[in-house]
């Protein structure tokens, strides 16, 4: 049976460091902080993400900031991209992950140093046997579906959801703990290729996009090859290896119980970037990875995620009378911003400004948590590198980096400089959805800013 850690507890590693390509600066002095490029470089590449920064970005932002030594830490890990380049330079590193899907793929690609190429690749082999055999002789698979996952419509097709459950007997018979979780990251990073669902960016029905269900796939194909890009990764990741004795904590919890994990004054530079202020609603994005890698039951499982998210979610809060900000922020004008977004579309109810003006007042509340937490963390002199965008709400545009960073500010932090590494990012999805009902004018552009902050 897999290892699975409980919630708040820390798993550490002992990992390796290898070379990669230098980044490419720009204007900004920071190398364009997109996420496309991941999909395409080794270890990152295993898991399939809808947002978060570059490999080089991070690398960047490490070489800049650090001179040999030093911890670094990403309060919002995703699925590990600061860790895993931290740890390629030799440089211990701390993650938080609140998701348990992403937080596998922390543990999974920051451990990608100490797995025994051997075994994987025996055990990938006994997989294609396994399969080879079991798939045409009328096998009747052992596991079953998740019981508390319900979709509106049928997730896999009988013939596909066969061939699932089979790939699943043989993973559930992996004694080694290391050797199963890399299988189930392969089955959770490509479960919805061969579903009848898939992002949009946020995930529902193909056909509700226009494509027609899936009906047979080559599930064990696809698995085999993921599993052998993996084994490709791994075995360039030990060649190039240079450095063997490094450390990193993956902990599958909010960030802000930080102060059950981490010393004060104990961190040297912080790399992240915190959920933006678009609603989009990771956790239940990854509800079926949820549910088939049993980290969920039932949708009661659901809640604590949505409870511990950063800023919450626009569904959490649209009901409430009004949130309040919890601080104050003077020579801004974030409280007539909030208060001219309250009185957009109030015939729409729940839909109109007042909601939205509480999702924003709740995100910025949590900003106001995060930076005293920053301060409290970073050593004197160290720095931290907030990766965010702003914001588009009922055709209203929230400077969300410049809030932020008068935040930090007013809890003592320094703001040396916002830099804008991307003055144009894609999201239609974001500022001309109809759920949103006043859609943005043609002015309106999303950004993305790095908010440079040190503690003095």
């Amino acid at each position: 049976m897999v290892y699975t850690p409980r919630v708040g507890e820390q798993l550490e590693l002992n990992l390796l460091e290898y070379d990669g390509n230098a980044s490419v600066r720009n204007g900004s002095g920071f190398s364009d902080p997109a996420f496309a490029n991941n999909k395409l470089l080794p270890i990152h590449r295993w898991v399939p993400w809808i947002a978060g920064f570059s490999s080089n970005f991070v690398r960047d932002a490490i070489n800049r900031h650090l001179d040999g030594e030093g911890v670094v830490l990403d309060p919002f890990s995703g699925v590990g991209t600061t860790l895993v380049e931290a740890t390629k330079l030799g440089y211990e590193s701390v993650g938080f992950e609140i998701n348990p899907f992403a937080a596998l793929a922390c543990r999974v690609k920051a451990g990608a140093g100490i797995v025994v190429v051997e075994n994987l690749k025996a055990e990938i082999e006994k997989f294609q046997a396994f399969y080879i055999e079991n798939s045409t002789n009328g096998y009747r698979p052992k596991r079953k579906p998740p019981t508390g996952f319900k979709t509106r419509a049928q997730f896999y097709s009988t013939a596909i959801l066969n061939k699932v459950l089979l790939s699943w007997d043989f993973i559930d018979s992996i004694t080694n703990g290391i050797l199963m979780d890399m299988f189930r990251l392969a089955f959770a990073s490509t479960m919805i290729t061969y579903s009848n669902y898939s992002y949009e960016p946020s995930l529902g029905r193909r056909t509700s996009a226009g494509k027609s269900e899936i009906e047979d796939y080559p599930v064990g194909e696809k698995l085999l090859s993921k599993l052998r890009e993996m084994l490709e990764d791994v075995v360039w990741l030990q060649e190039n290896a240079a450095r063997k004795n490094v450390s990193s904590k993956i902990v599958n919890d909010s960030f802000f119980n930080y102060q059950k994990y981490l010393d004060s004054s104990s961190i040297d530079l912080i790399v992240t970037s915190p959920p933006y202020l678009n609603n989009y609603h990771y956790n239940r994005n990854t509800r079926p990875q949820l549910y088939w890698l049993s980290y969920a039951e039932n949708p009661q499982d659901m809640k604590p995620l949505e409870d511990s998210n950063f800023g919450k979610y626009w569904q959490t809060v649209r009901e409430q009378q009004l949130v309040p900000l919890k601080f104050t922020l003077p020579n801004t004008d974030i409280v007539e911003k909030l208060e001219a977004l309250r009185k957009i579309n109030c015939d729409k109810g729940i839909y109109g400004g007042n909601g939205w003006a509480n999702y924003a007042a709740t995100y910025f509340n949590d900003c106001q948590r995060f930076s005293q937490a920053i301060r409290c963390l970073l050593k004197p002199g160290g720095t931290a590198l907030v990766v965010i965008g702003n914001s588009i709400l009922q055709g209203l545009e929230i400077p969300t980096d410049e809030y932020f960073g008068k935040i930090a500010e007013r809890n003592g932090l320094e703001l040396v400089e916002i830099h804008m590494p991307r003055a144009t990012r894609i999201g239609n999805s974001i500022i001309q959805s109809g759920v949103r009902v006043t859609k943005a004018g043609e002015q309106s552009r999303l950004y993305e800013a790095v908010v440079e902050l040190r503690k003095q």
